[in-house]
């Protein structure tokens, strides 16, 4: 299976800061994505970590000295500045923040960084006071008046035992980041798109509601496919989604009128509507102030149910894309199309409702506008899925039509 980070060669660089041991989770998870990863360690990262770890993980040589890695066509620190699609410092602490700062190249990382023309991402982790002072903040503003990513540093119970910011950005965090360097200049690089995911709450009493079981994986798989693609991501969220991907504009709803309301604010500046929320078609007609009970005698409770809005049909902005899902459990293809028409669709997301909802892995079939024919894919995970889906909609955005 294609990884978003396939192809991709990435440096990380690790200095001698307590965090460094949150690398190696950061160094599996990168070549997880596909990325081909080469580690180098300053002479203080050796102290809290041994090579042998990022070795095994990347199985790649690890670098720590500049005289290292002159052999055959390889030469050292020049080979890997030169073929590096990113780099990237985690942690980065104050001492190496400096360095970078002032472009010393005594040792192997500094002569990378000084020779590469790769973007690069700095993540710091260091204590609070050091992280403020005025040296380190200076410091990092002549980074960035040079082009360098900053991911700032968390807040939280620091290794001193003390409470501040000075934690090493989150993991996921930083893939998210560096997914989105790499992205720059993509398909969809400048267009904003907007994603809709998980399920709604309807409310019948104050702990009570109508709703379903969709998980938001699709959604959140979109806006990761989106962001490869160079696209700026607004996710819209229901309640039934539990993991939020660091780094991404997020708007949090519960009920579908909450969402449509969402919706509408999001597209007015928006290239690209995905609606991959499952939203109840229903809401009750009233909801209780207070929670019903239970009464004797009284065996059947009804409940009046009103339409909810169709959200993506009531969208109209000139331009933008919009592509729908159908999870159907009956006439799949002909209801989706039927949708895709009263809809003013671009594409549809056609999918047994059974067999998709809160499932990791997918059998969809793509409908268009025109005369193309359904597609029906192959069985695949929501994360190919995805880039499926994503690299369709760069190509409508590119030419007007699928090809």
């Amino acid at each position: 299976m294609h990884e978003p980070l396939t192809g991709k060669r990435i440096i990380l660089g690790v200095t001698g800061g307590i965090a460094a041991y949150k690398a190696a989770d950061l160094t599996s998870k990168l070549v997880q994505l596909g990325a081909d990863v080469h580690v180098v360690m300053s002479d203080a990262a050796r102290e809290f970590m041994q090579p042998l770890t990022f070795q095994a993980l990347t199985r790649n040589p690890v670098y720590s000295s500049v005289f290292e890695g002159w052999e055959g066509d390889d030469a050292g620190h020049v080979t890997l500045a030169a073929t590096a699609d990113v780099v990237i410092i985690a942690p980065a602490t104050a001492n190496t923040i400096a360095r970078m700062a002032y472009g010393l190249a005594d040792d192997m990382l500094g002569a990378v960084l000084l020779a590469t023309t790769a973007p690069l991402l700095i993540a710091p982790a260091m204590e609070h006071h050091m992280w403020h002072h005025s040296a380190t903040q200076a410091n990092l503003a002549t980074m960035v008046e040079r082009g360098a990513h900053i991911i700032e540093p968390e807040a939280g119970r620091l290794a001193s035992g003390a409470h501040g910011d000075g934690r090493l950005a989150n993991v996921d965090r930083i893939l998210v980041e560096v997914r989105r360097i790499i992205g720059a200049g993509g398909p969809l690089s400048g267009n904003r798109v907007v994603i809709t995911a998980g399920g709604t709450h309807e409310a019948i009493d104050p702990v009570r509601f109508i709703g379903n079981g969709s998980s938001g994986t699709m959604g959140i798989a979109l806006a990761l496919a989106a962001i490869d693609a160079g696209a700026i991501v607004h996710l819209i969220l229901g309640p039934t989604v539990t993991i939020e991907p660091a780094g991404v504009s997020v708007e949090r709803v519960t009920s579908a009128l909450e969402m449509h309301a969402a919706v509408h604010r999001a597209v007015t500046d928006a290239d690209v509507l995905i609606m991959a929320a499952a939203v109840a078609d229903f809401r009750p007609a009233s909801a209780a102030t207070s929670k019903i009970k239970k009464q004797d005698g009284i065996d059947v409770q009804t409940i009046d149910l009103v339409k909810n809005p169709d959200i993506i049909a009531s969208v109209n902005t000139d331009g933008l894309i919009k592509v729908g899902f159908a999870a159907e459990t009956d006439d799949l293809i002909q209801n989706a199309q039927t949708k895709l028409a009263s809809k003013g669709l671009d594409l549809m997301i056609a999918n047994d409702a059974v067999a998709t909802i809160g499932s990791q892995v997918s059998r969809a079939t793509i409908i268009s506008r025109g005369s193309r024919p359904p597609e029906q894919l192959a069985e695949m995970g929501k994360d190919a899925l995805a880039s499926e889906i994503i690299a369709r909609v760069a190509t409508l955005r590119d030419t007007g039509e699928l090809r």
